[in-house]
């Protein structure tokens, strides 16, 4: 057993608390949260049961992820109209360019905080 390996497997949970895996050989019953959501499932409140682990080559610490039981795992809430117009409302709000004032189209980059037209007269307001 190489020794990264070895730091990351752990089935009873002696070393790290709950059981570890090495990445990508959970044993079948375990899913990441992402993994629930594309089964259209959630944690549900449970607790995390295991984890996997692999260790990041250039910083030498672990990455984690940590898993859910699938049989303990909800169902998804579907989404409501409410929450539906509230995710409508901001998009748009991330697609309105405070400037002009304009629905550009696309999201707005938090670097500069304007659309690409108003980034180009920037500089031509900012010398008059």
């Amino acid at each position: 057993m190489s020794g990264v390996y070895g730091k990351c497997f752990d089935p009873t949970g002696a070393r790290h608390g709950i059981p570890t895996f090495p990445w990508r050989l959970a044993p079948d019953g375990y899913a990441t949260r992402r993994q629930l959501r594309e089964k259209g499932l959630r944690p549900g409140g449970q607790p995390i049961a295991a984890q996997v682990m692999r260790i990041n080559r250039r910083t030498g610490g672990p990455r984690v992820a940590y898993l859910y039981r699938v049989e303990l795992a909800l169902p998804v809430r579907p989404m409501t109209s409410r929450k539906w117009g509230a995710l409508a409302l901001a998009m748009l709000a991330r697609r309105t360019c405070p400037s002009c004032q304009l629905d550009v189209g696309y999201c707005i980059s938090r670097t500069h905080g304007v659309c690409g037209l108003c980034l180009i007269n920037l500089p031509a307001q900012a010398a008059a």
